[in-house]
């Protein structure tokens, strides 16, 4: 549908609506100011919209009317121009909510540590909209959730003030799809995916998303618009535990399972690369899969699929914890006792998020087996690891040459890797980065 405006059959209140959201005068309010919803507003501020972000950190609200992002893929820059101009500013008050043509939910769904979904901030947030939801207005769902959340939870709360959806308001679910720190796929360049309670409210939802996003997929319902989100990340969550079971076996084998990989991908069809790694990390990936597999448990199904990646994805980091051991063994060292230098605590290249990192799975096991843990991320300059409050150490040729060994949990581009060589008495690489250096280097070892 892309930026083209939906012609509506709506009644007058949705018409109205409509004609505000071509218009750009429509005033939008974003519910949550984490990664997904204040690179949202932004796009939306920047196509002419009034909008009013509300968060209950104060910090966020702060750094949002100050102008100061805290959001990677923001620039403060925009922040500025748009609060210059008027056009985006914060608040921790939901009062604003019945003053807003369209409000859109991105808050956090973890999960429980019983491996359920943790749905109270999409409760909180659907109660707040419930108390003031009006005619002719638009909620869309982003949070990833199991299927039937839109129908089954939203749904009956707006409706409960005795409006109707299609007719009085509409209600659609769009599954936030952003990718922390990549400049080719952003906000507004990634297709937005979208599914209404009726047809009336995918089309509306698809002339809000179209005035700002490239490009717009409606679909038939919110539980399809759910479910895509869902296949999505099980797809990466499965096929990443399938190449990690690969890197044991050839472990096993003693095989370089990064020259299978490497040759694999030279098919042109029917083979995709995923790579092992120490372990999965960032919000969606871990656990979007246990919402799907917490959803079909209730219908009598079993996820076998997803439990089983669950649990080898989950056992990565025990296994780079046992590849250490064996590295400074054969070098007649203990464990227990030496010194290991981690480098990149955040979970993906490039950013600093630490949501889920195996690389604390790994410090825990570690420091559990009696070794000492430094760490060095460019991109995290302190965190909490092992109880205590760390400083990211300095990467010199003596912090390296005092570690008994360095472990790659993450290659961030802005680490001299060069000097890593150099330095450290030996290394394990889960990351191939040195994966050019002939096999027989015996102070790297891959994963």
């Amino acid at each position: 549908m892309g930026r083209r405006v939906a012609r509506l059959s709506a009644p007058g209140p949705l018409a109205q609506l409509a004609k505000r959201i071509a218009g750009r005068t429509a005033r939008i309010g974003v519910i949550g100011l984490g990664y997904v919803g204040l690179p949202l507003a932004v796009e939306f501020a920047k196509e002419g919209f009034r909008v009013t972000g509300i968060d209950l950190d104060p910090a966020r609200v702060r750094g949002v009317n100050r102008a100061r992002s805290y959001i990677l893929d923001v620039p403060s820059d925009d922040l500025r121009k748009l609060r210059r101009l008027g056009r985006l500013r914060a608040t921790s008050s939901f009062n604003v909510l019945g003053s807003q043509d369209a409000v859109i939910i991105c808050v956090p769904t973890p999960l429980r540590k019983t491996r359920e979904p943790d749905m109270s901030y999409i409760l909180s947030a659907t109660k707040e909209i419930a108390r003031r939801v009006r005619r002719g207005q638009l909620v869309v769902l982003e949070s990833t959730t199991y299927p039937g959340t839109t129908d089954e939870v939203v749904l009956p709360a707006l409706e409960s003030r005795g409006l109707s959806a299609g007719r009085d308001f509409c209600l659609a679910f769009s599954p936030e799809r952003i990718d922390p720190g990549n400049a080719t796929y952003t906000t507004r360049t990634i297709p937005k995916v979208i599914g209404g309670i009726t047809p009336q409210c995918t089309k509306l939802a698809s002339a809000l998303y179209g005035s700002a996003i490239h490009r717009t997929v409606p679909v038939s319902s919110a539980k399809v618009a759910e479910m895509v989100k869902l296949l999505e990340n099980t797809f990466r969550a499965v096929n990443i535990g399938l190449v990690n079971e690969i890197a044991l076996i050839c472990d096993r084998l003693g095989i370089d399972v990064w020259e299978v990989i490497a040759a694999a991908r030279t098919k042109p069809f029917g083979f995709m690369p995923f790579y092992p790694g120490p372990g999965i990390g960032g919000h969606c990936i871990p656990s979007d899969p246990m919402y799907l597999a917490w959803k079909v448990r209730v219908h009598g199904f079993e996820a076998r699929f997803i439990e089983l990646a669950t649990q080898i994805n989950g056992a990565m980091p025990e296994y780079v914890v046992e590849k250490v051991a064996k590295v400074l063994n054969d070098r007649r060292k203990s464990l227990n006792g030496s010194r290991v230098l981690l480098l990149g605590l955040a979970y993906k290249k490039d950013v600093g998020d630490l949501r889920d990192s195996p690389a604390f799975d790994v410090a825990r096991l570690l420091e559990e087996r009696g070794a000492r843990v430094d760490y060095h991320d460019p991109h995290v300059p302190w965190t909490e690891l092992g109880g205590a409050r760390r400083a990211s150490a300095p990467l010199s040729a003596s912090t390296l040459r005092r570690a008994d060994c360095v472990v790659i949990l993450t290659n961030h581009s802005a680490v001299d890797y060069g000097l890593i060589l150099r330095h450290a008495p030996v290394i394990v690489d889960t990351r191939n980065q040195y994966g050019s250096l002939p096999r027989a280097s015996s102070r790297v070892v891959k994963l």
